[in-house]
Parts: C-alpha cells; structure tokens; sequence
C-alpha cells in the first residue's frame, strides 16, 4: 500500500498566501469598480482606520481608488489618487506568475528581490517622501473643518 505526503512546508505555505493576497489585491478593486456606477467612490468615506481618527491620509490612502480608476482606464485619475496603484497591479500580477512558477518547479527566482534590504529601504525613502508631499498639498488645499469631516469627530 502506498501512501501519498500532502503535508506542505511553510515556504509553500507562503508563497499559497501570497499567490492569494495578490489576487484579493487584483479583485477587490475591481468588484468595487460595478458598484461605482454613479461615482460615489469620489464621495464616499474612507475605510483607513488612520484617517477615520485623524482625518489625514496615511501613505497608503487612495490605493484602491487608484486601482479602480486604472481599470477604468483613466490612468491620470488612477495616479492623482496614488502615484503607485499602477504599480501595484504590475507587482500583483508579477508576483502571482513567479510565485505559481516557484510552487511548480521547486526554484527560487523571487528571492533576491523579495528579500533585498536595499530595494525595501529605497520604497521605504520614496514613499516616506511621497506622503510628506501628499500631505503638505492635502493640508494646503483642505480647511481644518473639511479635515475633521474625514475623520470620526465631526
């Protein structure tokens, strides 16, 4: 009698759980682009629990929007939310490719970008950077009183 091993290790285990964040990453947006007939997006309250309380974006504030405009097709909207979301998607479908390829060949191809110490401190830079800019302009184009409408202390 034979018998078969399904057990999977742990670095399977995360590459399934990234091949499955990537996509939820990929859909959710754009689920929310059929519910957003009449551009209540624009509108409607965030759901970042950062800027429920304070009322100011935190630096990953308006990513999904960016996504669902960049489904859209309106790339210069997609960026204006953040200037990422393009690139989200192209990190999302890249890592969903070379992840599937690692679980079926057994090699390791993300690695050395994955886990470069140097790559994660130059985005940390950028995107440090990025937000300080994005909240100067949201500080000079938003009255106290609008800030505090973003936030739950209205």
């Amino acid at each position: 009698m034979t018998s078969i091993n399904y057990t999977i290790n742990t670095k399977e285990k995360r590459k399934i759980y990234g091949i499955i964040g990537a996509i939820l990453t990929l859909m959710i947006p754009f689920f929310l682009m059929f519910f957003n007939g009449d551009n209540h997006l624009e509108t409607d309250q965030s759901l970042c629990p950062f800027k429920m309380i304070t009322g100011f974006p935190c630096p990953g504030c308006g990513i999904t929007k960016s996504l669902v405009y960049f489904y859209q097709g309106d790339c210069y909207k997609s960026i204006s939310y953040h200037i990422l979301g393009p690139f989200v998607i192209v990190f999302s479908v890249v890592s969903i490719v070379i992840l599937t390829l690692e679980l079926i060949t057994k090699k390791e191809y993300f690695n050395t970008v994955m886990y470069n110490k140097r790559l994660a401190y130059g985005l940390g830079v950028f995107l440090v950077g990025y937000h300080i800019i994005r909240l100067i302009f949201f500080i000079k184009n938003n009255s106290l009183d609008s800030i505090l409408k973003e936030s739950i202390w209205r």
